[in-house]
């Protein structure tokens, strides 16, 4: 039997992945418009990286999406920009390998177009981290709907410019340090509608993870199979908001 390290290893070769493209209430809004995404498919390691925000170095659209309080917002992935590698790209659009969370946090700004990514204060509103009943990560969930994951804007958020930020963290080389694999991108967002509720249960990014998070350094894989043992997993980071009674 191949130990956990030799299949994560195999596993882990050329298997990233980029947020690329947004939906509104399932319009594809297009390539790389109105995001902040990295050119390269490879992920951020260290916690404490000033890219853990809106990713590596690559493009930035002028573009700022305009949605509604409520809409449900998708983000799609690609192996590489554009989709897949080559045809049949079977790490498209991650590797299956890569187990873990996906969650979705949100920046007020003054101006989404130009706001720089740091120094923001981050709050969450959603994520798809781990179902112990079946043993199926977010990232499953994703690659089951083609690429694509989802949230809402919560109804009651004031109306602004917002970054909206996307992260992936796969965890299948995470029993070691800086072995969890941080991928991320930005959209740009102008949202109308809603109430006047500004969260306030913020983090900064970087900051609100640790090394040594539960969430970011864990091994997944027992008796060869990464499910965690079906024990419950928290992804890192605030629980999302919930909007006032």
């Amino acid at each position: 039997m191949k130990t956990t390290a030799v299949i994560a290893l195999a596993a882990s070769a050329q298997a990233h992945s980029i947020f690329q493209k947004l939906s509104v209430n399932g319009a594809d809004q297009g390539q790389l418009v109105g995001l902040r995404a990295p050119s390269s498919d490879y992920p951020v390691y260290n916690v404490n990286d000033a890219q853990l925000a809106c990713g590596l170095p690559g493009s930035q659209s002028n573009q700022v999406i305009n949605v509604k309080a409520g809409d449900r917002i998708g983000a799609w992935w690609g192996h590489v920009l554009g989709g897949e590698q080559y045809p049949n790209d079977p790490d498209h659009p991650i590797a299956s390998s890569h187990k873990g969370p996906i969650s979705t946090y949100m920046a007020r700004v003054d101006n989404a177009a130009t706001a720089s990514s740091s120094g923001l204060r981050w709050f969450k509103i959603h994520e798809d981290s781990f179902d112990t009943s079946t043993g199926r990560w977010g990232v499953d969930n994703m690659i089951a709907a083609g690429g694509w994951s989802y949230a809402n804007i919560p109804t009651c958020l004031a109306p602004g410019q917002y970054l909206l930020r996307q992260e992936l963290l796969a965890l299948h080389s995470a029993y070691n340090s800086m072995g969890a694999q941080f991928y991320q991108s930005c959209a740009q967002l102008n949202v109308s509608g809603g109430g006047s509720y500004v969260p306030s249960n913020t983090v900064s990014i970087p900051g609100a993870y640790r090394q040594d998070d539960p969430g970011i350094l864990i091994q997944i894989w027992v008796n060869g199979v990464p499910d965690n043992g079906r024990k419950p997993y928290t992804a890192p980071g605030p629980r999302p908001m919930t909007c006032p009674a």
